[in-house]
Protein backbone atom coordinates (compact mmCIF):
# COMPACT_ATOMS: atom_id res chain seq x y z
CA UNK A 1 0.00 0.00 0.00
CA UNK A 2 1.40 3.39 -0.96
CA UNK A 3 1.82 6.14 1.60
CA UNK A 4 0.20 9.53 1.31
CA UNK A 5 2.73 12.09 0.07
CA UNK A 6 2.94 14.83 2.68
CA UNK A 7 4.62 18.25 2.64
CA UNK A 8 6.87 17.04 5.46
CA UNK A 9 8.08 14.09 3.35
CA UNK A 10 8.84 16.36 0.40
CA UNK A 11 10.71 18.77 2.70
CA UNK A 12 12.74 15.92 4.24
CA UNK A 13 13.74 14.64 0.79
CA UNK A 14 14.59 18.14 -0.42
CA UNK A 15 16.68 18.85 2.70
CA UNK A 16 18.66 15.65 2.25
CA UNK A 17 19.26 16.06 -1.50
CA UNK A 18 19.02 19.80 -2.25
CA UNK A 19 16.94 18.95 -5.32
CA UNK A 20 13.86 21.00 -6.25
CA UNK A 21 10.49 20.52 -4.52
CA UNK A 22 8.74 19.38 -7.73
CA UNK A 23 11.40 16.78 -8.52
CA UNK A 24 11.22 15.46 -4.94
CA UNK A 25 7.41 15.30 -5.14
CA UNK A 26 7.52 13.39 -8.45
CA UNK A 27 10.12 10.96 -7.06
CA UNK A 28 8.01 10.28 -3.94
CA UNK A 29 4.89 9.74 -6.08
CA UNK A 30 6.75 7.29 -8.30
CA UNK A 31 8.13 5.53 -5.21
CA UNK A 32 4.63 5.45 -3.66
CA UNK A 33 5.93 7.27 -0.57
CA UNK A 34 8.95 5.03 0.05
CA UNK A 35 11.76 7.44 0.99
CA UNK A 36 14.61 5.04 0.11
CA UNK A 37 13.10 4.31 -3.30
CA UNK A 38 12.59 8.05 -3.90
CA UNK A 39 16.28 8.67 -3.13
CA UNK A 40 17.25 5.91 -5.57
CA UNK A 41 14.99 7.42 -8.26
CA UNK A 42 16.54 10.87 -7.80
CA UNK A 43 20.04 9.36 -7.92
CA UNK A 44 19.22 7.57 -11.19
CA UNK A 45 17.67 10.74 -12.63
CA UNK A 46 20.81 12.71 -11.70
CA UNK A 47 22.97 10.07 -13.37
CA UNK A 48 20.84 10.09 -16.53
CA UNK A 49 20.94 13.89 -16.76
CA UNK A 50 24.71 13.91 -16.19
CA UNK A 51 25.15 11.32 -18.96
CA UNK A 52 23.18 13.45 -21.44
CA UNK A 53 25.26 16.54 -20.64
CA UNK A 54 28.57 14.68 -20.51
CA UNK A 55 29.77 15.79 -23.95
CA UNK A 56 29.18 19.50 -23.36
CA UNK A 57 32.40 21.49 -23.07
CA UNK A 58 33.45 22.61 -19.58
CA UNK A 59 35.42 25.83 -20.16
CA UNK A 60 34.99 27.42 -16.73
CA UNK A 61 35.09 26.35 -13.10
CA UNK A 62 36.83 27.02 -9.81
CA UNK A 63 39.83 25.96 -7.76
CA UNK A 64 39.89 25.39 -3.99
CA UNK A 65 42.70 24.74 -1.49
CA UNK A 66 42.04 22.93 1.78
CA UNK A 67 44.79 22.74 4.41
CA UNK A 68 45.18 21.26 7.87
CA UNK A 69 48.30 20.29 9.78
CA UNK A 70 50.94 18.96 7.41
CA UNK A 71 48.68 18.34 4.41
CA UNK A 72 47.16 20.51 1.70
CA UNK A 73 44.85 19.57 -1.18
CA UNK A 74 44.12 21.45 -4.41
CA UNK A 75 40.80 20.47 -5.99
CA UNK A 76 39.45 21.86 -9.27
CA UNK A 77 35.90 21.55 -10.51
CA UNK A 78 34.94 22.40 -14.10
CA UNK A 79 31.63 23.69 -15.44
CA UNK A 80 30.31 25.39 -18.58
CA UNK A 81 29.91 29.00 -17.40
CA UNK A 82 31.32 31.47 -14.88
CA UNK A 83 27.73 31.95 -13.62
CA UNK A 84 27.57 28.36 -12.34
CA UNK A 85 31.16 28.51 -11.03
CA UNK A 86 29.91 31.18 -8.59
CA UNK A 87 26.69 29.29 -7.76
CA UNK A 88 26.39 28.42 -4.05
CA UNK A 89 25.65 24.74 -4.72
CA UNK A 90 28.74 24.50 -6.95
CA UNK A 91 31.07 26.24 -4.46
CA UNK A 92 29.69 24.20 -1.56
CA UNK A 93 30.32 21.01 -3.54
CA UNK A 94 33.90 22.10 -4.27
CA UNK A 95 34.51 22.77 -0.56
CA UNK A 96 33.04 19.39 0.43
CA UNK A 97 35.23 17.57 -2.11
CA UNK A 98 38.30 19.33 -0.69
CA UNK A 99 37.33 18.36 2.87
CA UNK A 100 36.87 14.70 1.88
CA UNK A 101 40.19 14.63 0.01
CA UNK A 102 41.95 16.15 3.02
CA UNK A 103 40.53 13.73 5.58
CA UNK A 104 40.09 10.52 3.55
CA UNK A 105 42.53 10.99 0.66
CA UNK A 106 41.98 11.94 -2.97
CA UNK A 107 41.20 8.38 -4.14
CA UNK A 108 38.34 8.06 -1.63
CA UNK A 109 37.07 11.48 -2.67
CA UNK A 110 37.12 10.55 -6.37
CA UNK A 111 35.00 7.45 -5.62
CA UNK A 112 32.34 9.59 -3.93
CA UNK A 113 32.57 12.58 -6.28
CA UNK A 114 30.47 11.22 -9.17
CA UNK A 115 27.18 10.96 -7.26
CA UNK A 116 27.81 14.29 -5.51
CA UNK A 117 28.51 16.01 -8.85
CA UNK A 118 25.52 14.40 -10.58
CA UNK A 119 23.15 15.91 -8.01
CA UNK A 120 24.50 19.40 -8.74
CA UNK A 121 24.30 18.80 -12.51
CA UNK A 122 20.61 18.05 -11.99
CA UNK A 123 20.16 21.33 -10.08
CA UNK A 124 22.23 23.65 -12.32
CA UNK A 125 21.52 22.09 -15.71
CA UNK A 126 25.20 22.30 -16.69
CA UNK A 127 27.85 19.69 -17.33
CA UNK A 128 30.21 19.56 -14.31
CA UNK A 129 33.42 17.55 -14.21
CA UNK A 130 36.01 16.94 -11.51
CA UNK A 131 39.34 18.41 -12.61
CA UNK A 132 42.83 17.88 -11.23
CA UNK A 133 43.38 16.94 -7.59
CA UNK A 134 46.79 17.41 -5.97
CA UNK A 135 48.00 16.50 -2.49
CA UNK A 136 51.00 18.23 -0.90
CA UNK A 137 52.56 17.22 2.41
CA UNK A 138 55.15 19.07 4.46
CA UNK A 139 56.02 20.68 7.77
CA UNK A 140 55.53 24.22 6.43
CA UNK A 141 52.75 24.80 3.91
CA UNK A 142 51.20 27.88 2.38
CA UNK A 143 48.45 28.24 -0.20
CA UNK A 144 46.85 30.98 -2.22
CA UNK A 145 43.84 31.06 -4.57
CA UNK A 146 43.40 33.96 -6.99
CA UNK A 147 39.84 34.81 -8.14
CA UNK A 148 38.83 31.15 -7.56
CA UNK A 149 40.54 30.34 -10.87
CA UNK A 150 44.18 29.72 -9.95
CA UNK A 151 45.57 27.95 -6.88
CA UNK A 152 49.12 27.36 -5.66
CA UNK A 153 50.46 25.38 -2.70
CA UNK A 154 54.07 25.79 -1.58
CA UNK A 155 55.92 23.41 0.76
CA UNK A 156 59.04 24.80 2.47
CA UNK A 157 61.83 23.47 4.62
CA UNK A 158 62.59 26.31 7.02
CA UNK A 159 60.82 29.65 7.07
CA UNK A 160 57.18 29.81 8.15
CA UNK A 161 53.62 29.41 6.85
CA UNK A 162 53.28 33.13 6.06
CA UNK A 163 56.40 33.01 3.86
CA UNK A 164 55.04 29.92 2.08
CA UNK A 165 51.75 31.75 1.45
CA UNK A 166 53.55 34.84 0.10
CA UNK A 167 55.62 32.68 -2.27
CA UNK A 168 52.37 31.02 -3.42
CA UNK A 169 50.87 34.48 -4.00
CA UNK A 170 53.96 35.51 -6.00
CA UNK A 171 53.66 32.39 -8.18
CA UNK A 172 50.01 33.08 -9.04
CA UNK A 173 50.95 36.65 -10.07
CA UNK A 174 54.23 36.05 -11.91
CA UNK A 175 53.57 32.53 -13.32
CA UNK A 176 57.16 31.21 -13.37
CA UNK A 177 57.75 28.21 -15.61
CA UNK A 178 60.73 26.93 -13.62
CA UNK A 179 61.72 26.87 -9.95
CA UNK A 180 65.51 26.89 -10.41
CA UNK A 181 67.96 27.05 -13.33
CA UNK A 182 68.33 23.28 -13.07
CA UNK A 183 64.69 22.86 -14.12
CA UNK A 184 65.28 24.44 -17.54
CA UNK A 185 65.46 21.63 -20.08
CA UNK A 186 67.85 21.47 -23.02
CA UNK A 187 64.96 21.55 -25.50
CA UNK A 188 63.72 24.85 -24.06
CA UNK A 189 67.21 26.34 -24.23
CA UNK A 190 67.65 25.17 -27.82
CA UNK A 191 64.27 26.58 -28.90
CA UNK A 192 64.94 30.02 -27.40
CA UNK A 193 68.47 30.06 -28.82
CA UNK A 194 67.06 29.53 -32.32
CA UNK A 195 64.41 32.25 -31.83
CA UNK A 196 66.89 34.84 -30.55
CA UNK A 197 69.49 33.92 -33.19
CA UNK A 198 66.94 34.79 -35.90
CA UNK A 199 66.18 38.13 -34.20
CA UNK A 200 69.84 39.10 -33.86
CA UNK A 201 70.73 37.97 -37.39
CA UNK A 202 68.77 41.00 -38.67
CA UNK A 203 70.88 43.47 -36.65
CA UNK A 204 73.78 45.23 -38.36
CA UNK A 205 76.45 44.79 -35.66
CA UNK A 206 79.84 43.07 -35.40
CA UNK A 207 79.64 39.33 -34.63
CA UNK A 208 81.25 39.76 -31.20
CA UNK A 209 78.56 42.24 -30.12
CA UNK A 210 75.83 40.02 -31.55
CA UNK A 211 77.12 37.08 -29.47
CA UNK A 212 76.95 39.20 -26.31
CA UNK A 213 73.45 40.35 -27.23
CA UNK A 214 72.37 36.74 -27.76
CA UNK A 215 73.74 35.66 -24.38
CA UNK A 216 72.08 38.65 -22.70
CA UNK A 217 68.67 37.95 -24.30
CA UNK A 218 68.70 34.26 -23.32
CA UNK A 219 69.84 35.02 -19.76
CA UNK A 220 67.17 37.71 -19.31
CA UNK A 221 64.43 35.54 -20.79
CA UNK A 222 65.05 32.59 -18.47
CA UNK A 223 65.56 34.82 -15.41
CA UNK A 224 62.06 36.20 -15.97
CA UNK A 225 60.68 32.64 -16.15
CA UNK A 226 62.57 31.19 -13.15
CA UNK A 227 61.00 31.60 -9.70
CA UNK A 228 64.19 32.00 -7.66
CA UNK A 229 65.49 34.65 -10.09
CA UNK A 230 62.32 36.74 -10.17
CA UNK A 231 62.10 39.97 -8.13
CA UNK A 232 59.75 39.31 -5.22
CA UNK A 233 56.39 41.04 -5.80
CA UNK A 234 56.38 42.64 -2.33
CA UNK A 235 60.00 43.82 -2.47
CA UNK A 236 61.56 44.35 -5.90
CA UNK A 237 65.03 44.73 -4.34
CA UNK A 238 64.99 41.06 -3.37
CA UNK A 239 64.73 38.07 -5.67
CA UNK A 240 62.62 35.17 -4.41
CA UNK A 241 65.85 33.18 -4.04
CA UNK A 242 67.45 35.89 -1.87
CA UNK A 243 64.27 36.18 0.22
CA UNK A 244 64.28 32.43 0.91
CA UNK A 245 67.98 32.57 1.77
CA UNK A 246 67.37 35.49 4.16
CA UNK A 247 64.57 33.53 5.89
CA UNK A 248 66.62 30.32 6.07
CA UNK A 249 64.14 28.48 3.85
CA UNK A 250 64.17 26.27 0.76
CA UNK A 251 61.37 25.22 -1.57
CA UNK A 252 60.55 21.53 -1.28
CA UNK A 253 57.55 21.36 -3.59
CA UNK A 254 55.19 23.56 -5.59
CA UNK A 255 51.81 22.48 -6.96
CA UNK A 256 49.58 24.78 -8.98
CA UNK A 257 46.50 24.59 -11.13
CA UNK A 258 44.59 27.15 -13.18
CA UNK A 259 41.19 26.91 -14.84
Amino acid sequence: MSLKITTEMIKELRDSTGISVMQCKRALEEAEGDMNKALAILKKTSSDIALKKGNREVKDGAVNITMAGKKAVIVSLHCETDFVSRNEDFTTLLTKLGDIALTDGKDAMKERAKDMINAIIQKTGENIQLGEVYEVSGDILGGYVHNNKSGVVVSLSGGNAELAREIAMHITAMKPEYITDADIGEDAKKTMLEIFEKEIAQIDKPEEIKKKMLTGKITTYFKEKTLLEQPFIKDGDLTVGKLLQKMGAKIKEVKRYSI
